[in-house]
């Protein structure tokens, strides 16, 4: 069995990187229009058959006392929207470009069907300014999920100037929680004036000089019953941003990574490894006490809360103890580590000589007329060891597919599924996952300036 103190101990040392029902006239059965208790996240309405939204820009000052408005890209106008459904529902998602770039969305750990998937290029032709697409596809999970640009070559403006969202997948039998509050992390290139200030490219990933949660000025305030229970979802939607979160003043327990149920464990230190693309579900119990406050904070610098989480009002009855979620019964049990198809993948960059391209795997920069790095027929078990001869921590995505983290003696893995893993400079981790899904799949930088530059590949599994 898995202990707490075996899941406390793998994450530590290896984790690196690591409703209401609708109105009548509102969104289909099964599908919500964002948590009621979580005011600070927007959400889109639905039309009755799903979701018809816009890529458009909007001028919007991003601090409160900016002299001048930061030139932005939103779904319908808003920022760090959050679309949510119950398991079993279908995503019905109509995507509109108003924007000047070709655009395809990504939904970041959904391990859905490949023409689902939203590459540019591979699995979808990019939705040109002017033009429609429509997803549509049931997500073989709950979980919590990030809303991407995904065109080789030309994410990163679009992430840049706050295209993105999240997806939630709600269980069908979710654990008892007084409220459901989502938190969207991004940072922002921002001029002294409140201004974007993208200039010229940044191949190695722009780091922003503000931080937002949820598309809005941090901290974000909430409130709740003294003695009661709420449900924090954490998504790093940063270009480039790598950080920690610190959780000061919170009785926190992580009970899913990267949207996959683990064993539930308290943060060691009271603070977990936050990469682009990572996302955290924990519960946090609050105190008894009226006024006792605790914070969500990105550990950058002397620190800088995000959120602030105060207990107001009258106590609630006692809750049962946490419980971690049920184990995902489509991922396996075990994976033939002995039967793997083994692969070496190696991370290059950056050249001296800049007409070099600045980042490959395997010699090669990403292009989807490049043959797959590997090609596997569907149940096989694959290892994957990602190389880092880079000067730089790579996180590294794997699309449609949930993998486990091996220990260094490759003679088991630790308890908890990943999507994204952080490879520290100049070392190796290794990932094994069962190639379960038919189809392209990327494996990427989640820097989305590194990702522009050439740094992915494709698996193909038949």
């Amino acid at each position: 069995m898995i202990t707490r103190r075996a899941a406390i101990g793998g994450l530590a040392a290896t984790l690196l990187g690591l409703t209401r029902r609708a109105a009548a006239q509102g969104t289909p059965q099964g599908w919500t229009q964002g948590s009621q208790s979580s005011p600070a996240i927007e959400s889109l309405k639905g039309n009755g058959l799903g979701w018809n939204v816009t890529a458009k820009p909007r001028s919007m000052r991003l601090l409160p006392d900016a002299s001048r408005e930061a030139d932005l890209w939103t779904f319908d106008g808003r920022l760090a929207p959050a679309f949510r459904i119950k398991h079993g529902a279908e995503v019905r998602l109509s995507l509109e470009n108003d924007t000047p770039l070709p655009l395809s969305l990504h939904c970041h750990g959904v391990r859905g069907p490949n023409d689902m998937d939203g590459v540019g290029g591979l699995t979808q032709k990019p939705v040109a300014p002017g033009e429609r697409f429509d997803y549509s596809f049931t997500p073989p999970d709950p979980g919590t999920f990030l809303i991407r640009p995904c065109v080789p070559g030309k994410s990163a403006e679009p992430m840049e100037r706050g295209l993105s969202g999240l997806l939630i997948v709600e269980e069908t039998n979710p654990p008892e929680v007084d409220q459901d509050i989502a938190l969207l992390v991004d940072d922002w290139a921002l001029a002294d004036d409140g201004s974007l200030a993208l200039g010229e490219p940044a191949p190695a990933g722009r780091l922003g000089s503000v931080l937002t949660a949820n598309g809005k000025p941090a901290p974000q305030r909430i409130e709740a019953a003294p003695g009661g229970r709420i449900r924090l979802r954490l998504a790093n939607a940063c270009n480039a941003r790598i950080m920690r979160l610190g959780l000061e003043g919170l009785n926190a327990c992580v009970i899913a990574v990267d949207g996959q149920p683990s064993s539930t464990f308290e943060p060691l230190k009271a603070s977990l490894p936050f990469a682009p693309g990572n996302r955290y579900d924990l519960l946090v119990d609050l105190p008894r006490e009226t006024g006792s406050a605790g914070t969500v904070s990105a550990l950058i610098g002397n620190g800088f809360p995000l959120l602030e989480i105060v207990a107001s009002g009258d106590g609630r009855d006692a809750l049962p103890p946490i419980a971690p979620l049920p184990p995902n019964p489509k991922l396996p049990d075990a994976i033939r580590l002995q039967a793997a198809m083994r692969k070496d993948v190696i991370m290059e960059g950056i050249p001296k000589d800049t007409s070099i391209p600045p980042w490959t795997i395997n010699g090669a920069v990403g292009n989807a007329g490049n043959p797959p790095l590997l090609s596997v027929k569907r149940g096989s078990p694959v290892v994957l060891a990602l190389r880092n001869e880079t000067g730089f921590v790579q996180p590294m995505h794997l699309h449609g597919h949930a993998f486990r983290l091996l220990h260094p003696l490759d003679d088991g893995w630790e308890p908890y599924w990943l999507d994204t893993v952080q490879v520290p400079e100049n070392k190796t981790v290794r990932i094994a996952f069962v190639a379960d899904n038919p189809g392209k799949w990327l494996l990427a930088s989640t820097v989305m300036e590194r990702f522009d530059a050439g740094l992915w590949t494709w698996i193909e599994v038949s």
